[in-house]
């Protein structure tokens, strides 16, 4: 093995690094420093802050979101499924029946429950 064939992946590196830290070090260097309180105050608003940043979320807010990417993820595996589905034939059409059948399921427990509600 030769020192050749790792010229690409330095070149990769360094072009990179390039990428990454040029813009930084040129807005570094030819940026306006004009620093005054208000540009040195932890909030970007100008303002202080009126409520505690720690403050409790509703545990609902968590649900729907982890709702969505799940079904979400779920309908992303139709693509796939319906671009194959000449080659993958009826069996591949009854195990998505199947795992679709599923997701109706989990779909009305949830809805059910009232994890869908929002008060």
């Amino acid at each position: 093995m030769s020192l050749e064939q790792y010229l690409p992946v330095l070149l990769f590196i360094v072009v990179g690094l390039l990428v990454g830290v040029a813009p930084q070090a040129i807005g570094y260097l030819l940026g306006p420093k004009k620093p005054d309180a208000a540009k040195n105050s932890p909030y970007e608003c100008g303002f202080e802050a009126f409520e505690d940043a720690r403050m409790k979320f509703d545990v609902r807010y968590y649900l729907v979101a982890i709702l969505f990417i799940l079904f979400d993820l779920e309908i992303a595996f139709l693509f796939p499924w319906a671009v194959s589905l000449k080659d993958i034939g009826f069996t591949g059409f009854v195990a998505m029946m199947i795992f679709l059948a599923i997701l109706v399921v989990g779909f009305a427990y949830e809805w059910k429950k009232g994890a869908l509600d929002w008060e």
